[in-house]
């Protein structure tokens, strides 16, 4: 048997290093990945502190994890595009390839996903693996080559940004577009990035901590910042933002008084993506928004080709080096851990104490 140390999440407040039994090649087309870097997501640590997301109940053990990259270990004999030695960044969502989803290009949306470290509630079956651990098996098609100037921890950011590259696609960020983003966490502060990256003209952020703000700016994904507990109501955004009514909204928080204030500052015809999930439903200013006639979007993780388009993104941005990259992307990298201290580093992001993103080294 060969070894998998993993970070396994038993219940709420109940994490541990259990040693499994590593994943072995079964379909030709099966990669087995030597995890190198794991990102910790707020989404585990809503595992971790309250044991569901929605209708996501966590009933059993489950290995944690779903941002990573790591080195291709092994290879069936059908995978054609990857070889031993490769870096790799790897999509944690694999659909069933018989679903109407998937056939449509739409394969995010299908009912069978089985999405790494999201509990599984079907009767007697395990919990999709997590990645938290030294060996991870994916087919072939779930993996991203990474390019020379993208390190093994830009690799494990790529599921974050994914997110934000389908909103910005959702949206169609454009050149000269004027975007809001609302929240500036990690997934917020990656979509400002992303629309930024797509031509966006101006890009706010818009957060109630000045910390925060005065990272989207640090990092080059905003060219403007407004805290929406100080600054003053929508026309006070509108003017912080020389006076311009933003064209797409990408709401990445969930929390109801963000949303109404984006449908307040949308531009006529305008677009608003919804990124951010709300833990109960939310009053909607509707006849603002019909008035408007905006378009609404619900976004969902992350389709066909965004995982490709954010290595682009972060392959782009490095090829003349750190020094001269237009976006900081590593600044977001705010604290590492050694696989031994994973809890800990878990620990630390649930506390709260300012970790931007959390990177977890692979076992050894």
């Amino acid at each position: 048997m060969v070894a998998n140390p993993s970070l396994v999440l038993n219940k709420i407040d109940d994490i541990t290093f259990e040693t499994y039994e590593a994943p072995e090649i079964v379909e030709p087309t099966d990669v087995i990945v030597e995890v190198k870097k794991t990102g910790i997501c707020g989404s585990d640590i809503h595992y971790y502190a309250h044991g569901k997301i929605g209708n996501f109940i966590l009933t059993k053990p489950m290995v944690l994890g779903h941002e990573s990259a790591g080195v291709v270990s092994q290879v069936g004999k059908g995978v054609k595009h990857l070889k031993v030695g490769d870096r790799v960044a790897i999509e944690p969502g694999i659909p069933s390839r018989l679903s109407d989803a998937y056939k449509s290009g739409h394969y995010n949306l299908c009912p069978h996903m089985c999405f790494a470290a999201t509990p599984n509630s079907t009767e007697g079956e395990p919990n999709p693996p997590g990645t938290l651990c030294k060996y991870f098996k994916s087919p072939e098609d779930f993996l991203v080559k990474l390019p020379e100037h993208v390190s093994l921890e830009l690799g494990a950011m790529v599921e974050p940004l994914s997110v934000g590259v389908h909103a910005s696609k959702l949206g169609k960020v454009t050149f000269g577009d004027n975007v809001a983003v609302f929240g500036a966490g990690p997934v917020g502060l990656l979509a400002a990035a992303t629309a930024k990256t797509f031509g966006a003209a101006r890009v706010i952020v818009i957060d109630i901590f000045d910390n925060k703000l005065q990272m989207a700016k640090d990092i080059g994904a905003a060219t403007h910042t407004f805290n929406s507990k100080t600054g003053g109501d929508y026309k006070d955004l509108i003017a912080a933002f020389d006076g311009v009514e933003p064209n797409v909204i990408l709401e990445c928080t969930g929390a109801e008084p963000c949303i109404a204030m984006g449908v307040q500052i949308a531009a006529p015809g305008g677009r608003f993506v919804q990124v951010g999930n709300a833990g109960a439903a939310v009053k909607f200013p509707i006849t603002e928004f019909a008035t408007k006639e905006l378009t609404l979007f619900g976004s969902f993780r992350y389709g066909y080709g965004d995982y490709q388009t954010a290595v682009n993104i972060f392959d782009a941005n490095y090829k003349n080096g750190k020094d001269k990259a237009p976006i900081d992307f590593e600044q977001l990298i705010t604290h590492r851990f050694k696989f031994d201290d994973a809890i800990k580093a878990y620990d630390l992001v649930r506390a709260g104490s300012g970790a931007v993103k959390c990177l977890i080294d692979g076992p050894l």
